[in-house]
Order: structure tokens, then sequence, then C-alpha cells
């Protein structure tokens, strides 16, 4: 066999090189030999005798060498480790779990960023959990699942926040606080725990752990953006762009920021680029469509919106937004025909509150606006992050009642 994959790696024989998510971990060697070895008869006991005939080719070595170069491979491969496992007067075994296959493929349904997808990846590490309760992998990769799904406005993330919590903790336990599971945490304190320095901490922490890891880079930009801190926030995706360049989520940040700068010309001139390179990204054609529907190029935002409620037409968030560029172009019957629409499927799904009372308000109706912006803060709506800065709030922050609203913010208590 010229080439052995196991959870995030992957071992090319002929090449003797060993890579975890395309990024090459350096061994020496005689560890790699060992590897090798372990990798070729995995799930085998292997005695001192044989690793060394196999992996020394009969040159004599000590006990405590065999060891000292299966620890190093056992530090090599990080929270992995673990399944490299001895017993004495046995020898040494490598045991992946026989959950592999159903992670695997649940990080491939979770790499599709949509709903059916992340409901896909769930039943997948569900299923893991439930053949090896003892996979941390299983738990990292619901936690990420239920936090994917409260943050997009999949499902509800009263609901669903604390499903991610749970998955976390069990993750942490059984494995490693790993750079992105810090980062995972840190999303959630920043979004749906309203701790933004605390989280800033975190992501700060997890940057250093690992720096080529993007999405940690996207994630304090965002951070910085809702503190107001915008000009560091560019800085901070700059450095993202170092370590992923094609990251399908650094330019729909970045145009998200520039929204949030009101550099409108810019944040369409970046959003343009996001959905050439990632067209399927429905957070991506969302933001390009907002940076137009706020230069005033109404038609052209529309023409996005309703391309995004056609891609991703689980998404009643999108639907509203479409909604509400029609209402402003002065289609009300159209965008009443959506408001119909999504307060019927709320009686079986999940709909967005906030995007719900920006709709409400372009029809001009305030008072049922003030209703769903009430329902957001119940249901702790994954948009209310960036209320300070987002530009289709300036019509509410007029109001004492909404800005009594967001100062609860600041002091609420988030069930954790």
């Amino acid at each position: 066999m010229t080439e052995f994959t196991f959870g995030p790696f992957k071992f090319d024989v002929a090449a003797a090189r060993l890579s975890r998510d395309n990024v090459e971990v350096r061994l020496r060697p005689q560890a790699l030999q060992v590897l090798r070895v372990l990798l070729h008869r995995r799930g085998q006991a292997i005695g001192y005798d044989q690793m060394i005939a196999e992996g020394w080719q009969g040159t004599f070595v000590s006990r405590h060498t065999v060891d000292v170069t299966v620890g190093e491979v056992k530090k090599a491969l990080g929270e992995y480790g673990r399944w490299i496992v001895h017993r004495p007067k046995v020898g040494y075994t490598l045991e992946v779990p026989t959950s592999d296959e159903l992670v695997r493929k649940g990080w491939h349904f979770a790499s599709r960023r949509t709903k059916e997808g992340a409901e896909h990846a769930i039943e997948c590490f569900l299923q893991a959990a439930s053949e090896c309760p003892g996979d941390f992998r299983a738990f990292a990769g619901l936690s990420t699942c239920y936090l994917m799904q409260a943050t997009f406005g999949i499902c509800a993330p009263i609901e669903v926040y604390p499903r991610f919590l749970e998955a976390h903790n069990r993750a942490v336990e059984q494995g490693a606080l790993t750079a992105e599971l810090r980062c995972n945490r840190a999303h959630g304190l920043h979004m749906f725990e309203h701790r933004p320095l605390e989280a800033e901490k975190e992501f700060l922490r997890a940057r250093e752990e690992k720096p080529t890891f993007a999405t940690v880079h996207v994630r304090l930009a965002l951070t910085y953006a809702t503190l107001g801190q915008l000009d560091r926030s560019l800085e901070v995706l700059t450095h993202g762009y170092q370590a992923d360049p094609l990251l399908p989520t650094l330019p729909s940040a970045e145009t998200l920021v520039h929204v949030w700068r009101r550099d409108f010309d810019k944040a369409i001139v970046v959003g343009s680029k996001a959905i050439e390179l990632h067209p399927y990204l429905q957070i991506s054609r969302a933001n390009y469509a907002q940076a137009l529907e706020f230069s005033g190029r109404l038609p052209e935002a529309l023409a996005q919106y309703q391309l995004g409620s056609i891609m991703s037409g689980d998404l009643p968030w999108m639907r509203a937004l479409e909604g509400t560029c029609l209402a402003k172009l002065g289609r009300t019957s159209e965008a009443h025909a959506i408001l119909d629409e999504l307060q019927h499927r709320r009686k079986t799904d999940y709909a967005d509150a906030l995007y719900m009372a920006v709709l409400w308000d372009a029809l001009g109706q305030r008072e049922e606006a003030f209703k769903e912006i009430e329902r957001a803060f119940e249901e702790n709506s994954a948009f209310l992050y960036s209320i300070d800065v987002d530009p289709k709030m300036e019509t509410f922050r007029k109001e004492r009642r909404f800005t009594r609203l967001t100062q609860s913010l600041k002091t609420r208590e988030i069930e954790v």
C-alpha cells in the first residue's frame, strides 16, 4: 500500500510524507518508519522484536529507543496520539476507531455549510458517537454543526446553542482543547453569550496555538468589528488571507465589515469577488446583495437575493431580505406575499425574527416590527451580535425601546 489515510492524516509511503488536512507534519525518517509499521499492521499488536525487525530493518536498538520513537509519533499526531496504545507484554497497536468513516462522512456534509448538509452531518456524528462513545471527534463534529445551525440562522439559537455547549464539553473532556474547539467556544461567547472581550482572549489564544487556522481570523475580525474597531477588523482579515487565501468565509466577512463601515462601494467590489469564487455560499451572496441595496442599486440587489432564495430556499431569512428589497422597490404586494409565506412556514420551521422585523418595517408596520425585535431577543437571534453596527438596524436605533433592549444584552445571563 503506497498511501494510508487515518483520521485527518495521510501518509504517503513513497514520498515519506505525513500530512494533516493537507499540511505537512514533520517527523524524522525513523519515526516515519515506525508509523509505517503501525499503519501497515493497523489493529494488530506489534511486539518490540517485530517493531525492531520491521521498523529498523533488523538493526539492534533498545526497547527504550523504540518507546522514545513511538512517543515522537504520538506527539506528532497530537490529540490523535491516543490511538497508539501500548499494552505490557503485548506491544503497540494503532487502534483507529470504527467510527472513522462516519466521522469523515460527517465532515464532508458539514463542509457544505447548508441546512441539509448540517442535518446529514449531525446524523453521521450521532451514529459515530453511539458506536464509539470515546471518539472525541464525533462530539467535536456535533458541536461544530450545532454552532453552524445557530450561526447561519438555520435553527433557533435558544434551542440549539445548549446542544453545542454539551457536545463541545464532551469533545474537550475526551480529547483536548484544540485550537479549533477553542475557536468554536470563543465564537459562542461572542455571538450567543455576548461576551466579546472574553471571546477576544480565547480567539487570540487559538490564533497563537494555530496561526494557519484562517477561521479564527474571520471570527476575531467580526468580534473587533462589533466592538467598533473596524480598521483593526480589516487588519485581522488580511492575516486571514495570508493563512488561507481561499477560505470561503474570508471575502464574505470582509464584505460585511465594509458594509458596517458604510463603505458600500468597496463592499460591492469584495462581494463580487466573493460570489465569483464561492457562488454557492449563501452568506457571501446575502452580504453582496446588502452592499448593493445600501448603495441604492436595488434592482441588482433584488436579483442577488432572488438567486440566494433559489439556492438556499431552506433559509427563511434570505427570503425575508428578498421581501424587504421588494418593499423598498415599491412592489409591496410581492413583499406581502413573501411575508405571508414566511408566517405560514413559521408553523413548522424557524424564521429569524430580526430579519422578519426588517421586513415588517419596510412594509410600514413599525409596531409589528418591534414585536419581532422583542422575539429576536427572546430567541437570542444569531444576528443580535452585530446590532450596534448593522445599517439595517439604523431605523430602529432612534427609539428608546430599542436602546433598552440592546442595553439588556450587556447584562443578560445566558444559560450555559
